[in-house]
């Protein structure tokens, strides 16, 4: 177990369409939290004709249950692969499909669209679908290492007037949802500190279209991490100072990748909006480490997983345990977030509102993971990090 070569062989765990792949931590990671009380009820009996784009490794098409939902009918689905695409329709119960999201966008009998493609396309996959005049659910991040894509996403959702949502997984982790109910009925005060990580152990690259994820720097991929802030707060963080990691691992060699990215791990302190810290990690390099957690400390509790601390003389607390899904809908793997995710964007649409996961939100948590790779590859540098509000 001393070569990457050994450490390769023992984490192959099943095979792709072009050779073996390590393990992708957090899919069978499931709630085992109890639910309210109060039965689910829907609040319409209209169905949402959806289009699914992407099968590919994460199979994230069919992963977040909208083939489940009673509100949601799957007209559509595509990949660029005839083999996953089959797949694909299949896993859907859908009769409907397409070889590309640019064929499928013109299908003006689809309100909205889930992607599930590849993370340097999200951006770019998302505003043609808006151009299109489809609502957009997105697998994270929202976009792929560019602060151009971020305003040009921002700017479409602003002048489509569409919904755009990613689907972070970690907004809807038990921890954090109970942190959001909790700070939301007052029980924190301002947040004076929080954390989050994401440890994501990667020997070898995990496949991906293009081998995207070779090397990946990462705080491109940060979303996991700053939940635990601003899906606890609805707040942002407004500097930054990051620390880089240069270990052994030849895919994070800078000549090894096309990032040119010499980190395996990085370690962000941020400055809050509300005046707080809050040091985000995301790190691929550490053995033996894997999940996604994350606490936080305010001014009147504190709170590390679902139990909440309170200072003395603290008000009782609502309650902290998730609501009821749709008869049929499972809570599924990421800490039993995505059915969830999948039913606050359809009930949203069908309410006429924003999803909780709005464009701000989406670009809060992913854009100041972009700065804190800019941060770290000039040692540490104190940087400003770009604001989105909400509403637009």
């Amino acid at each position: 177990m001393d070569t990457f070569e050994q450490l390769e062989e023992t984490n192959m765990l099943f095979t792709k369409q072009d050779g073996p792949q390590t393990e992708i931590q957090g899919f069978d990671e499931t709630d085992s939290t109890s639910r309210q009380d109060k039965a689910w009820q829907p609040v319409s009996d209209r169905k949402i004709r959806v289009g699914i784009a992407g099968y590919g490794v994460c199979r994230f098409g069919a992963a977040f249950g909208f083939q489940h939902h009673p509100n949601v009918e799957i007209a559509a689905v595509c990949d660029i692969s005839p083999e996953r695409c089959a797949e694909l329709a299949a896993a859907c119960d859908c009769q409907k499909t397409y070889l590309s999201l640019e064929e499928m966008v013109k299908d003006r009998s689809l309100e909205a669209i889930f992607l599930g493609t590849n993370a340097p396309n999200h951006a770019h996959h998302a505003i043609l679908c808006l151009n299109h005049g489809k609502h957009v659910a997105c697998a994270v991040p929202a976009v792929f290492g560019s602060l151009e894509d971020a305003d040009r996403l921002y700017e479409t959702v602003k002048t489509t007037g569409l919904e755009y949502m990613m689907f972070e997984t970690s907004a809807y982790h038990p921890p954090c949802y109970a942190m959001r109910t909790a700070y939301e009925a007052g029980a924190f005060g301002k947040i004076i500190y929080s954390e989050g990580q994401y440890y994501h152990y990667f020997p070898t690259p995990l496949a991906s279209y293009g081998e995207w994820r070779t090397g990946l720097p990462p705080m491109w991929y940060p979303t996991h991490s700053t939940a635990y802030y601003v899906a606890v707060t609805g707040q942002s963080f407004t500097e930054v100072s990051c620390q880089g990691f240069k270990g052994k691992i030849p895919q994070f060699q800078p000549d090894a990748n096309r990032y040119q990215n010499p980190f395996d791990s990085e370690v962000a302190l941020f400055r809050t909006s509300e005046g707080g810290s809050s040091r985000m990690s995301v790190c691929w390099g550490m053995r033996g480490s894997g999940g996604e957690t994350g606490l936080a400390h305010g001014e009147l509790g504190y709170m590390h997983g679902t139990s909440f601390q309170p200072a003395e003389g603290q008000s009782k607390l609502p309650d902290l345990s998730k609501s009821q899904l749709p008869p049929g809908m499972e809570a599924g793997g990421h800490g039993g977030s995505h059915g969830y995710l999948t039913d606050e964007f359809v009930t949203a649409l069908l309410e006429n509102r924003s999803p909780l996961i709005n464009i701000a939100w989406s670009l809060n948590m992913t854009v100041p993971g972009i700065i804190a790779h800019q941060s770290a590859l000039n040692d540490g540098e104190l940087l400003k990090v770009p604001q989105y509000t909400w509403p637009i």
